[in-house]
């Protein structure tokens, strides 16, 4: 995340930071690297090692970086850990408590009993728990204080999703240009329901012969190996845009599972800010994403419905979805909620 600024992580502190609050952030990880200071979009970065052999010297390390820098908010984004830490730094120094969440983090390491019940705990001690959307939010109310509520802060696509030529896209990845392209950006994994999507597909190449799958990162061999799909690898981070311009349809595929209920998608917003028709299953998160009545979404589990509306889309291409928000929106709203916390 430090090398590659990407999403919530960044740009929320950074929304922040442009208006006009001192923000210091500290990235947990980096175990092969040396620590690492340096500042971008007004927001002051350290990189600090996380071992289990580094661990206590880890708490030192938070402990007088937070006595140096004096916050008012220690936060702790993207993990149980970062929630955990941050409400033991905030402790000591005094300070209040933001945790947020994007995905059921329990939903990663489902055994880790021990870190879940520290993750339960920091969560009902904190001042503010926001949540990428109302789902999530109302399965961390559970763990709250009574009274105190835990807040929407919705995802938004990254500044560098926009439309691009379509033409121009498909003719610098070296996707066919004539042929109708449905794309899959993400993860190959049965959290994801992802199988459907091959499913999906066969029937829709059944009235679409030309039709092609593409498909980014590293899907399993059998998938790959399928009549008309193809699969570009992994790519830069500045070529997502591309690809996903390249496209006649994106597919976003979530599953009814103690992750896919709780996760909204990253590429489902990227996909609307480039402006491509979107057919996505219609889990609770996806709902809240899209709309409610959205026609793009379908059943969950159902590749005869998804096959069907990408057929009607590839025949009368349709955005059905509302105009996504911008993170400089959702840091608005994020400072709201801080500043009424603070009182």
């Amino acid at each position: 995340m430090m090398t590659r600024p990407y999403g919530r992580f960044h740009y929320l502190p950074r929304a922040l930071a442009a208006a006009g609050d001192q923000v210091l952030q500290v990235y947990l990880g980096f175990p092969k690297h040396e620590p690492v200071t340096d500042e971008i979009d007004g927001v002051r970065r350290v990189a600090l090692r996380m071992t289990p052999a580094s661990f206590p010297a880890l708490l030192g390390q938070l402990d007088r970086i937070a006595a140096d820098f004096a916050p008012d908010w220690v936060a702790g984004l993207s993990d149980s850990w970062c929630g955990v830490l941050a409400q033991r730094v905030a402790s000591r120094a005094a300070a209040r408590t933001w945790l947020d969440a994007y995905d059921n983090f329990e939903a990663y390491m489902p055994w880790n009993l021990p870190l879940h019940w520290l993750w339960h705990r920091a969560c009902a001690r904190a001042d503010l728990v926001t949540a990428a959307g109302p789902q999530l939010a109302a399965l961390l109310q559970a763990h709250r204080r009574s009274g105190a509520v835990a807040a929407v802060v919705p995802m938004a696509a990254d500044p560098a999703f926009g439309a691009r030529p379509r033409q121009e896209s498909r003719a610098r990845l070296g996707l066919p240009p004539a042929a109708p392209l449905l794309g899959y950006v993400g993860s190959w994994t049965t959290t994801r329901g992802s199988h459907l999507m091959l499913d999906a597909f066969r029937a829709i190449r059944q009235q679409r012969p030309d039709a092609c799958l593409v498909l980014s990162g590293h899907p399993p061999e059998a998938v790959t190996s399928e009549p008309g799909v193809i699969s570009v690898g992994y790519i830069d981070d500045e070529l997502l845009p591309v690809l996903i311009s390249a496209l006649d349809v994106a597919a976003v595929v979530t599953a009814e599972t103690r992750f896919g209920s709780y996760s909204y998608p990253a590429k489902l917003y990227e996909a609307m800010a480039c402006g491509v028709p979107v057919v996505a299953t219609a889990t609770g998160p996806v709902r809240f994403i899209l709309g409610e009545d959205s026609a793009a979404l379908t059943p969950v589990g159902d590749a005869q419905a998804f096959a069907a509306r990408v057929l009607a889309y590839l025949e009368r291409p349709a955005r059905d979805y509302p105009l996504p928000s911008s993170w400089e929106e959702q840091g608005r709203l994020l400072r709201e909620l801080l500043m009424q916390k603070a009182g």
